[in-house]
C-alpha cells in the first residue's frame, strides 16, 4: 500500500522539523505532498533543503487563510495518489513507526475508510506534556462518537488516516469556518458504515502552541462553526440505526441524548476562554448577539461565573 502525507503549510517555524519526521518513517512506500497557502514566510528554502524524490511541492497563488482552510487540506487531497491519506499541520511531527503502524492496523482490519494514530501532545521545544486516552482498537461511529461527547477525547485532523478514495467520495474533508469541528465530522463521515480501527501506541505528534489555529483564531468564527456543527450532529443522529448491533444502537441512543449538552460545553468553553482574554465587558457582546449564535443568558451567566473562578485560581497561583 502506498501512504500519502499532506502538509497544508503556511507557517515556517516548525516546517523543517515537520518534514524530517515524515521522512524518517521506517515505512518507505509513501509520498511528502506540501500546499504552500501562499504564505508571506519562506517556506521554499526551507522544503529545497530536502532533496526527496518523494516530496512534490505546490504554492498555492491565492491564499486559503485560517477562515477557509479546509479548502487547503482538500487541495492537498486532490495532489494525492496514495491509497490512504494523512493531513497534518505545517507544525506537527509523526514518530518514525507511524506509518508502519498504520500498515500493520490496515492488514489487520482492511477495507475500513478511517483510521487512528494514538496521539501525543508536544510543546513549542517537543517535550511530550500529555497523550490521548486509549481507544478501543476496533469499534463502530456511534461509540466513536460517544467517546468524543461524554468523555472529552481529545482528536485533531492529523490523528486520522483516511482512505483517499472514499474521502473523495465524500466529497473531501468536511468544510467548517476555521476548520472548527471539520476533523470530527470528517473522521465520523469515513466511519459511519464500517467503524474505526485505533493504534494502540503513539504514531502521531500534535503541537501546542499559540500559532495554531485552534489558540489563535477568532471566537465569532468558533461560535458559528459550532452552529453548523450542532446541525450536522442532529442530521446525522435523526437517523435510527439498525438494532441488530445493540451496543452499537446503545451508543447511538446515548448519543442523541447527550449532543446538545456537548455542544453547549464546547460553547461555554469557547466563551470563558474569550472573557479570560478580554475581559468581562466582553459578556456584553454575547448578551446582544445571543439569538445569533443560539446562546441564552444563562449560558452567559454560567460564562461569567467560570471565567470568575479561572482568574482567581490564576492570582492564587501568582
Amino acid at each position: 500500500m502506498k501512504f500519502s502525507v499532506t502538509i497544508p503549510a503556511y507557517k515556517a517555524k516548525f516546517l523543517k522539523e515537520c518534514i524530517e519526521s515524515v521522512l524518517a518513517q521506517t515505512y518507505k512506500d509513501f509520498e511528502l505532498i506540501i500546499v504552500n497557502d501562499a504564505s508571506p514566510e519562506d517556506l521554499t528554502s526551507i522544503v529545497k533543503l530536502f532533496d526527496d524524490p518523494r516530496i512534490r511541492y505546490y504554492i498555492n497563488e491565492t491564499n486559503c487563510g485560517a477562515l477557509n482552510v479546509v479548502d487547503n487540506w482538500n487541495k492537498c487531497l486532490s495532489y494525492a495518489t496514495g491509497d490512504y491519506i494523512i493531513c497534518m499541520g505545517d507544525d506537527d511531527k509523526l514518530l518514525p513507526n507511524c506509518l508502519e503502524e498504520y500498515a500493520k492496523l490496515i492488514e489487520k482490519y482492511p477495507g475500513l475508510g478511517v483510521y487512528h494514530a494514538m496521539t501525543g501532545i508536544i510543546d513549542e521545544d517537543s517535550n511530550l506534556i500529555r497523550m490521548q486516552e486509549t481507544r478501543p482498537e476496533r469499534e463502530g461511529v456511534y461509540s466513536m462518537l460517544l467517546g468524543r461527547i461524554l468523555y472529552r477525547r481529545i482528536q485533531y485532523i492529523g490523528d486520522f488516516l483516511f482512505d483517499r478514495n472514499l474521502l473523495k467520495d465524500n466529497g473531501g474533508f468536511y468544510k467548517l469556518p476555521i476548520a472548527w469541528g471539520s476533523d470530527d465530522i470528517s473522521s465520523y463521515i469515513a466511519a459511519k458504515n464500517t467503524g474505526i480501527a485505533n493504534m494502540q501506541v503513539i504514531g502521531f505528534l500534535y503541537r501546542d502552541n499559540l500559532q495554531t489555529i485552534t489558540n489563535s483564531s477568532n471566537v465569532v468564527y468558533k461560535l458559528k462553526a459550532m452552529m453548523q456543527e450542532e446541525t450536522w450532529y442532529k442530521e446525522f443522529l435523526s437517523h435510527e440505526p439498525s438494532k441488530e448491533d445493540i451496543i452499537e444502537y446503545m451508543y447511538w441512543r446515548m448519543s442523541s441524548m447527550n449532543i446538545s449538552k456537548f455542544i453547549i460545553r464546547r460553547k461555554l468553553s469557547t466563551i470563558v476562554n474569550d472573557l479570560v482574554n478580554k475581559g468581562f465587558g466582553r459578556a456584553y457582546y454575547y448578551w446582544k448577539n445571543r439569538k445569533e449564535y443560539l446562546i441564552n443568558t444563562k449560558l452567559i451567566a454560567y460564562a461569567l461565573i467560570e471565567t470568575m473562578k479561572r482568574k482567581q485560581i490564576t492570582k492564587s497561583k501568582c
